[in-house]
């Protein structure tokens, strides 16, 4: 079994891949129910049905490419329950527009998964 940041890593890079799919249902598994979302420019979004919602719209968008998010660090909780994961993220649409900036994400572990229980997204460039 991978340790605690490997997964975190792993599922980081899977989930980039599904928004690169524009598969926004198969995000599910990987969040939390109770999920809160601040995107780039501030917006909340509450509970995995909106974030879920909020992707597909995003993909509805004919001129969407991805959101591709590196991870730069991954902090596990002494009690091994919660993580910490900070990086870089970049969002890409056709005709080579770019919106870039730093996220931070809080993992919480659920009966052996890793899910998504927090993320804030910060624009810096658009």
């Amino acid at each position: 079994m991978p340790d605690a940041e490997d997964a975190i890593r792993a599922k980081r890079k899977l989930t980039n891949r599904l928004i690169a799919a524009h598969d926004a249902e198969r995000l599910r598994p990987h969040l939390a129910s109770d999920m809160l979302l601040i995107v780039g420019d501030g917006d909340l979004i509450s509970g995995a049905d909106a974030v879920i919602a909020a992707f597909a719209a995003q993909f509805s968008d004919s001129s969407f490419i991805a959101y591709e998010r590196t991870t730069e660090s991954v902090e596990i909780a002494a009690d091994g329950g919660r993580a910490a994961e900070t990086g870089r993220w970049v969002g890409r649409w056709k005709g080579g527009v770019e919106m870039s900036g730093s996220y931070m994400a809080a993992w919480r572990e659920d009966r052996g998964q890793w899910r998504l229980e927090r993320e804030l997204y910060v624009t810096l460039k658009s």
